[in-house]
């Protein structure tokens, strides 16, 4: 009844706080007592909470993998509760990648269908949803980079297998900036970078600017600051 909504309204706003201030195991913590729930908005948030804990950088290989494979299983619950869950197609997307590195190629290239779908799906459902755009520009960043090697063995695998262009990359990259400008340094980086690839160095040069301007707050950031460094060395 009114009194549950309530409860799980205080929840969710608590673990979008822990979320907001990168606590990462708290909020792994707090959202893991609703693994059982019927509600995709905590079970999306689980999903992505015990990936977040996955990616930290002390984590043990067996507890990363472990992590790895119960986000999955989150997000595909959620996904179950609520078909027109965005967030729950954006997770699902993501989870199901981020499992593939652990199925080798074949696995992999067989996913990268299913995870484009849903994460198309997702922007169907949330047209402002700058993170799911910039996944997908990711996607295609990555196959329009395949080493031939690879594409070689997707053909033999896949009569078609998945092909895009820096291009396509670029023009989800540049519509999740028009959403939500400056919401992500890697989206800068992925920016210059795909320039790069298009040949296109003064381009390229702006967006690194950009992506070195910005203030690193998560480690993820110090990343993208370390490798925009590197990048613009190179174009000096």
């Amino acid at each position: 009844g009114f009194g549950a909504f309530l409860v799980s309204a205080e929840v969710l706003e608590q673990a979008d706080y822990l979320y907001s201030c990168a606590d990462t195991e708290k909020l792994y913590q707090l959202l893991l007592q609703f693994k059982d729930s019927d509600d995709a908005e905590f079970l999306w948030r689980l999903a992505r909470a015990s990936r977040d804990l996955s990616l930290l950088p002390n984590i043990e290989a067996g507890r990363k993998k472990q992590l790895t494979f119960e986000a999955f299983e989150y997000a595909k619950k959620a996904l179950e509760k609520d078909e027109q869950c965005f967030a729950a197609h954006k997770w699902y997307a993501v989870c199901l990648s981020d499992i593939g590195d652990y199925e080798g190629v074949k696995v992999k290239i067989g996913n990268s269908y299913i995870i484009r779908e849903h994460l198309e799906r997702a922007i169907e459902l949330n047209p402002k949803d700058a993170t799911s755009l910039h996944i997908l520009g990711y996607w295609c960043f990555a196959f329009a980079e395949l080493p031939w090697y690879q594409r070689k063995v997707a053909a033999v695998i896949f009569s078609s297998p998945p092909v895009s262009t820096y291009e396509e990359a670029l023009e989800f990259f540049l519509k999740a900036e028009e959403v939500d400008p400056n919401f992500y340094s890697k989206n800068l980086l992925m920016l210059g970078k795909t320039y790069l690839a298009m040949k296109d160095e003064q381009k390229a040069l702006l967006w690194l600017t950009k992506a070195k301007e910005y203030p690193a707050h998560t480690l993820e950031d110090k990343e993208v600051h370390k490798e925009v460094v590197e990048l613009l060395k190179k174009l000096a």
